[in-house]
């Protein structure tokens, strides 16, 4: 969508009146056009007063799962002059850092951003970047606890994982194998590097006997959601996965922030920097909201009962 500058009345910061239509960059993994979750963010946006077409345009640059475009597309935005650059991981916030220090950038933080070296602070990020961390390598350990009180006897769990998205996939990787040795299985762990690694991946898994598979967070993976759950029902294997857009499809739990949720926060930081907050005295947030999404109908196709007590803590069932 062109953004040819003309004179129109926006959202109103102190009185002023808005002069140019404002331009916002996305930049991730994951077609956003097709995102149930950059819904939610664009849906936000136009709550707060931010219409396409009328005060802002959005210029799409993300990528299918090419990590690899990521530098390329970040570098486009800035010579699209956006205002400000929206990104769903760490891998693409880096990647937009590298070639800008003055244009905002908004991003959902997968671990620690700060030990990633994408803010000074939680508390001041400093410089152009601030967010919400999405708390991935916290709730490694919940998940599996999760999946182990569902199945009992379970040995052996692939964990599917990305190298790309600066750290974040190997940390997950790692968390799981040490909540893996307090809870009495085996992680098998399989790495997607693009599009073609899945049919492999599963293959692995049936080959190694593994009796469950849980992605890690990742931007990338959540993106393939479909074809992630499609190969375990072929496989006929039970998942727990990061996000309740997993179970929506097919998937048999999930437990995670609520990302429509974190979606919608993004709109709030960009609401706030389009009216001239600075991004660097945003405080980096934290998700607040968790939910526990259980697919019944997945489960009687997987010839699973879902313990009462799991059942219990439920905070949606999908029948």
């Amino acid at each position: 969508m062109a953004g040819a500058a003309t004179i129109l009345t926006g959202p109103l910061a102190a009185g002023a009146q808005q002069t140019r239509v404002l331009r916002i960059g996305l930049l991730g993994v994951g077609s956003a056009e097709q995102s149930p979750f950059f819904g939610a963010f664009r849906q936000d946006l136009r709550e707060r007063g931010w219409v396409e077409g009328r005060n802002i345009t959005v210029d799409d640059r993300s990528t299918v799962d090419q990590y690899t475009r990521l530098p390329d597309a970040a570098a486009e935005l800035v010579r699209l002059k956006v205002d400000v650059i929206v990104t769903n991981n760490t891998t693409a916030a880096m990647a937009a850092k590298k070639v800008t220090g003055t244009i905002p950038i908004v991003t959902i933080a997968g671990n620690d951003p700060v030990q990633s070296g994408l803010v000074s602070s939680l508390g001041r990020p400093g410089g152009n970047v601030t967010g919400v961390a999405s708390l991935g390598r916290e709730l490694v350990g919940k998940r599996l606890g999760l999946l182990k009180e569902t199945l009992p006897g379970v040995s052996r769990v692939a964990v599917l994982w990305t190298r790309s998205e600066s750290g974040t996939g190997a940390v997950s990787l790692t968390e799981a194998g040490t909540a893996a040795k307090l809870l009495g299985f085996r992680v098998l762990p399989l790495e997607v590097r693009d599009l073609g690694d899945f049919e492999t991946a599963f293959t692995s898994m049936i080959r190694e006997r593994a009796e469950a598979v849980v992605p890690a967070s990742s931007a990338m993976l959540r993106a393939n959601r479909a074809r992630i759950v499609d190969l375990a029902a072929r496989h006929r294997l039970p998942g727990i996965f990061d996000a309740k857009a997993y179970v929506e499809a097919g998937g048999l739990m999930s437990y995670g922030p609520n990302m429509m949720a974190v979606y919608r926060d993004l709109a709030s930081y960009v609401d706030r920097i389009l009216k001239g907050a600075k991004p660097g005295d945003l405080p980096i947030e934290q998700p607040t909201k968790f939910q526990l999404v259980i697919n019944l109908k997945t489960a009687k196709a997987l010839g699973l009962t879902i313990p009462p007590a799991v059942l219990a803590r439920a905070d949606e069932i999908i029948q």
